[in-house]
């Protein structure tokens, strides 16, 4: 269920056939019942707009989740930018030798870490990732060296900047993993499909395209929050514009 989550084309895809069929077997079954008593038709009335309701409802705080899952993501690229950074100023407090060393350390790790932005492709992902922990490794190795050879206050400075560094890192995946739950979607999915059988059921009029009226509008709205949900599918991407401008501040002479 993830590989369909992670395309937003899929889930309006599949969503709106669902939806889709739901309201015709609805009209269907509707052309083969008896017809509703006055009083029957108003009880349906009541049950639809009460489940449209909330279908609304779960929709509306859906869309919150995921903005505010989107919204977390991009706070903590900015936050691993400023982190990256401050630890480059940092690492002037090093031995000349030393801080050279950090700095292209550092450019190479900024450069990994836009691509993991970047990279939709699994396999390159899976690289970035093992370059990464590389990367990270030898940079706590090369503050970690200098800090032992001098003990001292502004040694430590360094070495908590770059604990911040490996941090923001692990924060930023975090961020990236945190989704709407599955189940979350199965019940907006079920709810939506209700919804749809009960239209279908009640629809009086003689418009073929009815039924679709719904099912288009509640899939375009699964589409926009799963295309915010998604840190790598679909068209709205967290773009790395912090850690891109840090780059080009911290290019090599």
């Amino acid at each position: 269920m993830n590989d369909i989550l992670e395309n937003p084309f899929i889930v309006f895809a599949v969503s709106l056939v669902a939806q889709w069929l739901a309201a015709y077997i609805g009209d269907f079954a509707r052309r083969r019942a008896r017809p509703l008593r006055e009083s029957e038709q108003k009880d349906l009335d009541t049950v639809k707009t009460a489940i449209l309701t909330l279908l609304a409802l779960i929709i509306g705080f859906s869309f919150s989740m995921a903005v505010t899952r989107y919204d977390q993501r991009k706070n903590f690229e900015e936050a691993e930018a400023n982190a990256i950074g401050t630890e480059y100023a940092r690492a002037d407090l090093l031995p000349t030798e030393n801080a050279a060393h950090v700095h292209e350390l550092l450019r190479r790790y900024v450069d990994r870490r836009i691509a993991f932005y970047l990279i939709r492709d699994p396999p390159q992902l899976s690289e970035v990732d093992a370059e990464t922990a590389k990367l990270q490794a030898d940079l706590w190795s090369a503050v970690l060296s200098a800090t032992n050879t001098q003990p001292t206050p502004a040694m430590a400075l360094v070495i908590s900047g770059m604990n911040d560094v490996l941090n923001s890192q692990g924060y930023t995946r975090a961020s990236w993993w945190n989704r709407i739950p599955g189940a979350a979607w199965g019940m907006m999915g079920l709810i939506a499909i209700c919804c749809n059988l009960l239209l279908g059921f009640g629809e009086r009029g003689k418009s073929a395209l009815m039924p679709l009226v719904l099912p288009v509008i509640v899939s375009i709205s699964f589409f926009l929050i799963a295309d915010i949900d998604s840190p790598r599918g679909g068209v709205i991407l967290v773009y790395p514009q912090n850690l891109t401008a840090l780059s080009h501040s911290i290019e090599a002479p």
